[in-house]
């Protein structure tokens, strides 16, 4: 009798005898704040700053101008008669009460946690330091060239916080939501693009409609802050790849002609409005 071979039958094993592989290490989310950790940053100056000042006994629901001033608000005669250049910058982080201070910041907060992976977080510091001067100096500027004029007397608001910057931030996302390089689909990109123009374009509204009858208190809504911020983020934005989706020294070597580009042209700025000729009437 021959033998005969045959193909075993794989062993059939009952549910719960067969092998199992090792559990997979379950990954712990990491805490939002080192995902994005310059936005927390900036909100930390800010309410630092605002603690700062409540704590030395400035009104926390409405500061006054001198208040404001001695913190490091911006205001055109300090700025070009006594040089005080530095608070082009220092007048991003003042805010002028708490109402101020908690509707910048929760802007800051969503737009900010929206545009870090995008532009990395030296990125974001960079936007909001820039638009932010930029915002400040346009102000400067438009003030310095139309000031209050009471009685023959003529005098310069005062201004502060983050909304300049805050714009800036929203000016540069447009630009780069815009891009084809994000690993997002294309119909959730248009619907988050949306919906920071619109809240740019409403806003922008809304202050242009307030508009300037509150002048002369000393105190009112900014609107040349603003629109110089959301320019100057369209700008920024404009020689940039997002970070998610281009290759790292790509987007690095872009986003130093940014930065490099838009201080270039702030410093000129400033010199040019360090030689605008002073408003008629002014005594220096």
């Amino acid at each position: 009798m021959g033998s005969y071979s045959s193909t075993p039958e794989p062993e059939i094993l009952p549910p719960g005898d067969g092998y199992a592989p090792p559990p997979q290490p379950v990954r712990r989310p990491r805490p939002l704040w080192s995902t994005s950790p310059a936005t927390f940053i900036l909100i930390g100056i800010n309410c630092l700053v605002f603690l700062a000042m409540v704590a030395h006994h400035v009104s926390a629901a409405s500061p006054n101008t001198a208040q404001l001033m001695y913190w490091g608000a911006d205001n055109a005669g300090n700025v070009l008669i006594y040089g005080e250049w530095w608070r082009i910058v220092t007048a991003m982080f003042v805010h002028v009460g708490i109402i101020h201070l908690a509707t910048n910041m929760w802007c800051l907060w969503n737009l900010g946690l929206l545009a870090e992976p995008l532009v990395g977080s030296a990125g974001v510091l960079a936007v909001y330091v820039l638009t932010g001067a930029a915002g400040n100096l346009l102000s400067t500027d438009v003030n310095w060239l139309w000031p209050i004029r009471d009685a023959g007397i003529v005098m310069f608001p005062a201004g502060a916080g983050a909304s300049g910057a805050v714009f800036g931030i929203a000016g540069a996302l447009i630009i780069l939501l815009k891009s084809n390089r994000l690993p997002v689909p294309p119909t959730e990109l248009a619907k988050l693009r949306k919906s920071v123009i619109y809240f740019a374009a409403i806003n922008l509204v809304i202050g242009f409609s307030i508009s300037f009858g509150s002048r002369l208190t000393g105190i009112s809504i900014d609107n040349m802050a603003h629109l110089g911020g959301f320019s100057c983020g369209l700008l920024f934005a404009l020689p940039m790849v997002p970070r998610l989706g281009s290759p790292r020294p790509l987007f690095q070597r872009r986003l130093r002609t940014a930065v490099l580009m838009v201080v270039a042209l702030l410093v000129l700025f400033g010199f040019y409005i360090a030689h605008v000729p002073a408003p008629a009437g002014l005594v220096l």
